[in-house]
Parts: structure tokens; C-alpha cells; sequence
């Protein structure tokens, strides 16, 4: 057998095999489809969630004294983040908490983080409070003028 002919077998198997994959997935979609109406559902939202409940992710959970042992407790809540771009919604209550975080000696950036808001929105609301310490005379850059030279 030539090199040639070698090559036109491989690309009729090449051939063959696509017309393969192809039936496979026609065939596959029919009995999919055909699933929810094989075992007695009126349409493919109610076999889906026949079988979320068979899994359990579709189930309610239960809370309190009747949960079954080595259930996990539900996570608290996260602070709202605010989406990139959008500004955050600085209300009374988020300044108190800023006050009262700030007061626990946690960090701007810890504040800012824990409540969804920006470090500069921390500094802000520290600062309406009198609580950021005032900059020195030293600490504030100085211009520096240059004189112009006569020509």
C-alpha cells in the first residue's frame, strides 16, 4: 500500500468517524428529549425538578431541632458588595458601623472590605467623625517655585 493511498483510507476513516459522532449526538437528543415523557411528566421543568428533589438540591432544607445530625449551620450573611462602578449606598447605619469599627482598632482597609464600600468612603466617614488625626505643617508638601531667569 502507497503513502498515498495510506492517507485516502485514513481520511475515509476521518470521514466515517464524523458521520459516527454525528449520529451518536442525533440520537442522544431524541432520548433526552424523550425523557420526561417516559416517565410520566408533562414537560421538561417538571422532570427537572422531579430530579433536583431525587438529588436533594431541590428540596427545602429544614432548620432548627428537626434538622437530621451533621447537617451544616446556615453561613451568615456577607456584607452587600457594590458591583464595580456602581457607588455604594453610604446610609446613617454604615457610618455608625464605620464609627464603631473604626473604634474596635480595625483598619480602614478591614473596615472598607467588611461593609462593601471604598477605602476613600472610610476615610471620609472617619473624618466627618473627627476621628483621622490632623496632617502637621511638615507633612504637607511645600511647592517648590522656580524662578524664571531673565534673558
Amino acid at each position: 500500500m502507497s503513502f498515498i493511498d495510506q492517507i485516502a483510507e485514513l481520511e475515509k476513516a476521518k470521514a466515517k468517524l464524523a458521520q459516527a459522532e454525528a449520529k451518536l449526538s442525533a440520537d442522544r437528543v431524541a432520548a433526552l428529549s424523550k425523557l420526561p415523557s417516559d416517565y410520566g411528566y408533562a414537560n421538561l421543568n417538571d422532570f427537572i425538578k422531579a430530579l433536583k428533589d431525587a438529588d436533594g438540591k431541590g428540596a427545602k432544607k429544614v432548620k432548627g431541632p428537626k434538622a437530621a445530625k451533621g447537617a451544616k449551620a446556615p453561613k451568615a450573611p456577607k456584607a452587600p458588595k457594590a458591583a464595580k462602578g456602581k457607588r455604594a449606598k453610604i446610609t446613617d447605619e454604615v457610618k455608625a458601623q464605620v464609627k464603631a469599627l473604626a473604634e474596635a482598632g480595625k483598619t480602614g482597609q478591614e473596615i472598607a472590605k467588611e461593609l462593601g464600600i471604598s477605602q476613600p468612603s472610610v476615610q471620609n466617614i472617619k473624618k466627618a467623625f473627627g476621628m483621622v488625626k490632623a496632617r502637621s505643617v511638615a507633612e504637607v508638601a511645600t511647592p517648590v517655585v522656580v524662578a524664571e531667569s531673565a534673558v
